[in-house]
Order: C-alpha cells, then sequence, then structure tokens
C-alpha cells in the first residue's frame, strides 16, 4: 500500500514536473507560437496513438479506421462549437463527439470486429471512408468538401495536456483491470480466452469503442486550436501516420507510444526546412530503425518505476 502510495506521488511529481517545464518555457519565451503548435500536434497525436495502441497493440486488432472516429470529433466541436463559443460549448462538443464516435464504433464493431486480419483492415478503413463521404454530403450542416472555417480556438496547451494525462491514465487503468487483461488474453491465444469463459468478440468490441472515443477528443482538441476541417484531413493517410507511431513506438507499450510521437513530432521540427526531401528522410528513417528494431524502440517495454525500487530493494 505504501509502495502504490510512493509510486502515485512519484508519478504526479513527474506529471507537475512536466507542466511546470513546458510553462517556464512559454514563458522565457523559448517556446514561441509555432513551438507552442508543435507541443499540441504532440499531444494530440499520443491521444490518437494511445487509443490506437488500445485496438492494434493490446487487443490484436488491424484497424486502419481511427481517422473516421476522429472526424467525428473535430466535426463535433467545430457545429457545436460555432454555435456555442463557449468554453462550456467546447467541452460539451468534444463529449458528444465521444459519445457519436463511441456509438459508431459498437454500431460497426460488432460485425466487422468477427474478421480478422487484412479483412479487418479493409473493412474498418472502409467504415472510415463511409464517415468521410458522409461529411463530404453533409449539406449545409458540415459544408461539404469546403469544410467549416473560423472554429473557435478553445485548445490550448494547457488543455491538450491535461486530457493527455487523463485519457493516458484511464487507458492504463482499464487494461489493469479484469476487463483489460481479458482483451490481452484475446490477444495472446483467442481459442484459449474463449475456453476460459473470455467473449472475444466482446473484447474487441470494448477496446474498438474505448480507441474510437478517444480518436474523438483528439479530432475534438485538433479542431479547436487549428481553427478549420475539411474532410480531406481525415482521409487515408492520417490513419497510417497515427499506425507508423504506434509500430515505431512498439506495439502493446503506451511508453513507447509516447517516445515514438515525441521523436516523429521533433523530427518534423527539423525537417521543416527541407520540405523537398523530408518525406524521403522520414521514410528512411522508419525504414532503418524496422530493420533494426522490427519490435518498434521499446517493444512492448513499458517505464515502470515499481522495477526501479524493487531492484533497489534487492540491493
Amino acid at each position: 500500500m505504501k509502495q502504490n502510495l510512493k509510486l502515485n506521488l512519484i508519478w504526479l511529481a513527474i506529471l507537475v514536473a512536466g507542466f511546470l517545464l513546458i510553462d517556464v518555457l512559454v514563458a522565457a519565451g523559448v517556446f514561441n507560437f509555432y513551438y507552442i503548435q508543435i507541443v499540441q500536434q504532440i499531444g494530440v497525436n499520443i491521444i490518437l496513438a494511445v487509443g490506437l495502441n488500445l485496438v492494434v497493440g493490446f487487443s490484436g486488432q488491424f484497424s486502419l479506421g481511427h481517422a473516421g472516429f476522429m472526424a467525428i470529433g473535430a466535426y463535433a466541436v467545430a457545429i457545436i462549437g460555432s454555435q456555442m463559443p463557449t468554453y462550456g460549448g467546447f467541452i460539451l462538443a468534444i463529449v458528444i463527439g465521444m459519445l457519436l464516435a463511441g456509438a459508431v464504433a459498437l454500431l460497426v464493431g460488432i460485425p466487422t470486429l468477427r474478421l480478422k486480419g487484412d479483412y479487418l483492415a479493409i473493412a474498418t478503413l472502409g467504415v472510415a471512408e463511409i464517415i468521410r463521404i458522409l461529411i463530404i454530403n453533409g449539406g449545409d450542416l458540415t459544408n461539404g468538401a469546403a469544410g467549416i472555417m473560423n472554429i473557435p480556438l478553445f485548445t490550448n496547451w494547457q488543455i491538450v495536456y491535461a486530457f493527455v494525462v487523463i485519457t493516458t491514465i484511464l487507458t492504463l487503468n482499464f487494461l489493469r483491470s479484469p476487463m483489460g487483461r481479458a482483451v490481452i488474453s484475446v490477444r495472446e491465444d483467442e481459442i484459449a480466452a474463449e475456453s476460459v469463459g473470455v467473449n472475444p468478440t466482446k473484447m474487441k468490441v470494448v477496446a474498438f469503442v474505448i480507441g474510437a472515443m478517444t480518436a474523438a477528443i483528439a479530432g475534438g482538441l485538433q479542431a479547436g486550436y487549428v481553427g478549420t476541417v475539411v474532410p480531406k484531413d481525415f482521409a487515408f493517410m492520417t490513419s497510417v501516420n497515427i499506425l507508423i507511431i504506434i509500430v515505431l513506438g512498439g506495439l502493446g507499450s503506451i511508453t513507447g507510444t509516447f517516445l515514438a510521437a515525441i521523436v516523429l513530432g521533433v523530427l518534423n521540427v527539423f525537417l521543416k526546412n527541407y520540405s523537398d526531401i523530408s518525406m524521403i528522410i522520414y521514410s528512411l528513417a522508419l525504414i532503418l530503425i524496422m530493420i533494426f528494431r522490427p519490435g518498434g524502440l521499446l517493444g512492448t517495454k513499458e517505464l515502470a518505476l515499481s522495477a526501479f525500487f524493487k531492484k533497489k530493494e534487492d540491493k
């Protein structure tokens, strides 16, 4: 009990220190508006990747539909936020986006998550494209292919930081719960899990719904600092970019997801002056990492302070 309390206090201190560090850098002028935008984008990518890692890395399902659920959250903030330009309206829009994304994920997840491998990837990709096409044909509500402009800019780095912490803590607590362990057991061996009373389809759907809801949060936050949403922002490559983060960090590693999102975000900063060849350098870096670290930067490893204290006690 005392050790758990100590660990929680240390993690709290780390989170507060991270917040204060960014705050000091912003106040000192080290982080200008451009770098603040990068920090916000890294935070949004972390939320997206943590949710997708839950689906792909922990439940073992290959999904390419994350961009569709992100679009639901983004358009919820764009539509409701424009009608209710207050922080209360912004939070309400994020909540509604979460619920809509969760409902859609539940509706499509029950039939599609019975599929496996490439078939599931194609099905989830199809779901994302259906969502995008519905938005394009949404008439005055979504403003079609032109998108929605002049969205109130309520997202700042503090809000993104808070949502990163909240979504990560909730995801980790879910993974450590009996249901979360059942999800992992389905990934390890679906037949064995079913033989001890686990419903594989139910566990996959639960993970899929949670992942969709976190994607909607990220989409809403992005809409709240970019100030505009257009359907092309949620095309196939958006899902691929999120998938790259979790593969690079390590499937089944939340710590790896954080590390990969930060590394790629920083890499984009250094490549901003080489826009002509940036994608070539970016792709080569990913290829080299996949050759020398096929399991990702961390594989399935996690940063666990409990292991550190255990080693210290053994000494």
